[in-house]
């Protein structure tokens, strides 16, 4: 019998065992907290805190868990279009509110996340472990099990670690004599503080979410419609400048975006809760690819591969690298599917931090190449809330349907200099 151990029980974690489920006899997932009912957790400290589920990222979770959207939705979670329902800042501009042809599915992470692990659960030969710790893995040149606390050891044909951007698998792997991944650091120190309020349909004109970037010279945030009638707003500030959470210095906080909407909501809404606070030093890949031999029985996908700023793509990544894996099955050979793997997170990586490296006090290797993009970026943002087409392709390649090369376009080029010359 073939058994598979995924370590997390979190997106990432609940997608692999998703794909396994078809090519291993047993999949078992181990997760350290309790993962009943729909919650935040201490494992996932930031989904307490706004998440954005690209389109992409929506797109596969439909095509692994067929209705997903619709079950979402008829228990309470908004859907939108993402420019017609909903309103979107860059560099304090709003992008020009055209069809784009994208869903937004507007659940929070703890629904989001309870829904695919609900699913995943529920097909033949996946279990949960829940309340159990992983503290290493068993063999030598091929990873044969995972050693729980306690001394228990389980066996497995493959191990996958999803734990996240905590993950122990650099040190396990070194405990074994095995090389330990490079690691690629871009540090942003940011902070956020989040907050619930009851929603009324008046509030924005309607509109179910305001997302406000941040960008050099502006702090950021956004309010984003959710299940039980109920605002999540967030607020972000970078390199130490971060919101508070005393709820009269929050809303000061919020009073100094660059543009009303989301203030308009602490404003005049209902607090159902007091401000939290969450930190995020920075963007983190773990270079497994040029690892000279990975190790066999062993893979690594999710925020333990390559972890980002929350309000960027992880959820996103972590489905695309669930794709990978099934592409590798059954026998998944781990230089296969880094090499593969690297290429998703590639985009998501040059994305996120381009736009971090931006900000002159971010360090960070900033090359020519790098910054003519940047600046014709930030061009581009102009130009999206004056153009439509623009404003689509620009909404497309950040909700990775199509890549970051697609405002490269002649045409789009062209609408971008000429929106910047007006």
């Amino acid at each position: 019998m073939r058994q598979a151990v995924v370590l997390g029980a979190s997106v990432a974690g609940s997608l692999a065992a998703r794909v396994l489920a078809g090519s291993f006899d047993r999949v078992l997932i181990v997760e350290r907290d309790d993962v009943a009912g729909v919650a935040p957790r201490r494992g996932v400290p930031q989904a307490r805190h706004l998440h954005g589920l690209m389109e992409r990222g929506r797109q596969i979770m439909e095509e692994l868990y067929p209705g997903l959207t619709g079950d979402l939705a008829a228990e309470g979670a908004p859907t939108t279009e993402v420019l017609r329902g909903s309103r979107w800042y860059l560099s304090g501009l709003r992008v020009f509110p055209t069809a784009t042809g994208l869903t937004t599915l507007l659940a929070s992470r703890p629904m989001l996340e309870n829904a695919i692990r609900t699913r995943t659960l529920a097909l033949p030969g996946v279990e949960l472990r829940s309340r159990c710790a992983a503290v290493g893995l068993t063999g030598g040149d091929e990873i044969t099990g995972v050693r729980l606390a306690g001394g228990e050891v389980l066996g497995a044909d493959l191990v996958v670690d999803a734990t996240g951007r905590g993950s122990r698998a650099p040190d396990w792997l070194a405990a074994l004599g095995h090389e330990r991944p490079a690691e690629d650091r871009v540090d942003v120190d940011l902070g956020y503080a989040s907050r619930t309020y009851r929603r009324k349909p008046e509030h924005l004109d309607g509109h179910l979410a305001v997302v406000v970037s941040t960008t050099p010279g502006f702090r950021g945030g956004g309010a984003i419609t959710l299940e039980g009638d109920r605002w999540h707003v967030t607020l972000a500030g970078m390199l130490g400048d971060h919101p508070p959470v005393e709820p009269a210095e929050f809303e000061r906080f919020a009073a100094t975006l660059p543009v009303p909407d989301v203030h308009e909501v602490v404003r005049d809404a209902e607090p159902l809760d007091d401000p939290v606070p969450h930190r995020f030093r920075g963007s983190l890949r773990r270079r497994y690819e040029r690892l000279r031999r990975p190790p066999r029985g062993l893979l690594v996908l999710g925020d333990a591969l390559c972890s980002f700023n929350p309000l960027y793509q992880g959820m996103t990544v972590a489905a695309q690298q669930a794709l990978v894996l099934r592409d590798c099955l059954p026998d998944p050979e781990p230089a296969r599917f880094y090499r593969a793997a690297v290429e998703v997170v590639d985009v998501a990586w040059g994305m996120s931090t381009g736009s971090d490296l931006r900000y002159p006090g971010v360090e960070g290797r900033r090359s020519v190449r790098g910054r003519v993009v940047g600046a014709y970026a930030a061009r581009a943002q102009v130009a999206a809330h004056r153009d439509p087409v623009v404003a689509r392709t620009f909404m497309r390649t950040a909700n990775l349907t199509l890549p970051p090369t697609a405002l490269l376009a002649p045409d789009i080029v062209l609408r971008v200099l000429r929106a910047g010359r007006r």
